[in-house]
C-alpha cells in the first residue's frame, strides 16, 4: 500500500514537473527584464485580454504541452500580462499591441525583436520561438531585408502578416510591393488584403479597386460592395472623431457618409460608433442611453449579438430598468440558440437585479451545458455557490 502510494506520488510529481510553459508570477516587468538580462535570455510575453477566446484556447491547448514548455522554459523568461490592467496598459501602448493574443519577444533592454499573433498550433508556436532566437529570422532582420529590396512573394506575404496590426505604414509598403507583381488571388493574399484595408487612402484599397474584376471572381459582387462601403465608412469615421479632444464632428460624418449611405443608415452608424466609443471611454451613461435607443427592436439580431449586448450591460450598467431590458435580450438569445455563454449571462443578470431564484436555475443550466461542451465553468460555479 505504502509503496503504491509512493509510486503514485512520484508519478504525479513527474507530471507536474513535465508541465508546459512556466510563467513568472508576482514579478513586475522591470524585474522580468533584469532577470532576462542576467540570464542572457529573451523575454517571451503572452500579451492577452481576459475576454479573448483564442487567448483562453492557447492556455488550454498549447501552453501546457511538454515540448512547448521544454523549449520556452529553456530559452526565455516567460510572462503572461493582461494588456488591459495594471502595467499592461502602458506596455500595450509601448509595444503597440492592438490584437489579442499578441506574442512579444523582448530583449533585456526592453527592445522588441520579434512578434506574432493569434491562436498558433504547437509546431508553429515552437518555430516562432526558434525564429525569435535566430538574429537572421527576427522581425527586425526581416524588415532590414525588405529595405534592401527583397521581392520574394512568400517573404513579402509573411512580413506583411507579421506587421499588419502593429506597424501599419510599414505593412502598407510591403503590401504595395507584393501586389505590384500582380499575383493571382488566393485565400491567403485575399485575406491579407482585406485585413489591411483600413482606409480608402491606403495601398490595399487601391489594389481592391484596381483588381475588382479578379476579386469578384472569388466572392459575390454584393459582398464586394458591402466591403467597399465598410471601408468608406471607416475612413470617414476616423476623420470625424478627434482622438485628442474626444469630440465628434457630426456634421462632417453625416455629410460625407451620405454620399454612399442613406440618411437613416448614416445616423444609425454614427450613433452606434458613439455608443462603442462611450463604452471604451467608460462613459457608461452615454453608452447606456445610445444602446437602448439603438436596440428597441432586436428581432433581427442573432443569439451571439444579443448575448454580447446583454453581457456588456451586466458588466457596466447599474440602472435596474436597463438591466431588466438586458435580461430580455439574454432571454431572447437563449431562445434563439441555448449555450453555456448566454445561459451564464442570463444567470448573472438575474443575480444582479436580485432575482436569486432564476439566477440559480440558469446558473445550474449553464454549468450543465458548459461541462457538456468542455468549457471552463469555474466562474459560473462560483456564482451558483453564492446563491
Amino acid at each position: 500500500m505504502k509503496k503504491t502510494a509512493i509510486l503514485s506520488l512520484l508519478f504525479f510529481a513527474a507530471l507536474a514537473f513535465a508541465q508546459g510553459i512556466k510563467f513568472e508570477e508576482g514579478s513586475n516587468f522591470k524585474t522580468i527584464l533584469a532577470k532576462a538580462k542576467k540570464e542572457n535570455k529573451l523575454v517571451f510575453i503572452d500579451a492577452y485580454a481576459v475576454w479573448c477566446g483564442p487567448c483562453k484556447l492557447m492556455v488550454k491547448n498549447i501552453f501546457p504541452l511538454k515540448p512547448v514548455g521544454d523549449y520556452y522554459n529553456e530559452h526565455f523568461v516567460n510572462a503572461k500580462i493582461d494588456m488591459e490592467k495594471g502595467e499592461g496598459i502602458d506596455l500595450a501602448k509601448k509595444y503597440n499591441v492592438k490584437v489579442f493574443p499578441t506574442y512579444l519577444f523582448i530583449n533585456g533592454d526592453g527592445e522588441e525583436v520579434h512578434r506574432t499573433i493569434g491562436y498558433v498550433e504547437e509546431k508553429d508556436f515552437i518555430q516562432f520561438a526558434m525564429d525569435a532566437g535566430d538574429p537572421n529570422k527576427r522581425l527586425t532582420a526581416l524588415k532590414q531585408k525588405f529595405e534592401k529590396g527583397e521581392k520574394d512573394p512568400a517573404f513579402l506575404l509573411n512580413l506583411a502578416n507579421l506587421t499588419i496590426y502593429n506597424d501599419t505604414d510599414f505593412s502598407n509598403k510591403v503590401i504595395e510591393r507584393y501586389f505590384a507583381a500582380k499575383p493571382e488571388f488566393n485565400q491567403d493574399n485575399l485575406g491579407l488584403l482585406f485585413q489591411a484595408m483600413k482606409s480608402t487612402d491606403g495601398a490595399a484599397y487601391k489594389v481592391f479597386t484596381e483588381r475588382k474584376a479578379d476579386i469578384t471572381k472569388m466572392l459575390p459582387e454584393q459582398q464586394y460592395a458591402a466591403m467597399d462601403k465598410n471601408v468608406k465608412v471607416n475612413t470617414v469615421m476616423a476623420k470625424a472623431y478627434n482622438t485628442d479632444t474626444k469630440k465628434w464632428n457630426d456634421a462632417y460624418f453625416l455629410a460625407e457618409s451620405q454620399k454612399f449611405l442613406t440618411k437613416d443608415e448614416s445616423e444609425k452608424i454614427l450613433k452606434r460608433a458613439k455608443a462603442n466609443r462611450a463604452l471604451k471611454d467608460k462613459d457608461i451613461a452615454t453608452y447606456e442611453k445610445l444602446t437602448l435607443e439603438l436596440n428597441q427592436d432586436v428581432s433581427a439580431l442573432n443569439a451571439d449579438q444579443l448575448n454580447s449586448l446583454a453581457w456588456n450591460f451586466f458588466e457596466n450598467v447599474t440602472t435596474k430598468s436597463s438591466l431588466e431590458t438586458a435580461v430580455k435580450w439574454a432571454q431572447e438569445s437563449v431562445t434563439k440558440k441555448e449555450s453555456y455563454a448566454n445561459t451564464d449571462t442570463l444567470a448573472n443578470l438575474y443575480n444582479k437585479i436580485g432575482d436569486k431564484k432564476n439566477a440559480k436555475i440558469w446558473a445550474q443550466k449553464s454549468v450543465e451545458l458548459g461541462k457538456a461542451a468542455g468549457e471552463d465553468t469555474g466562474d459560473t460555479e462560483k456564482l451558483l455557490k453564492s446563491l
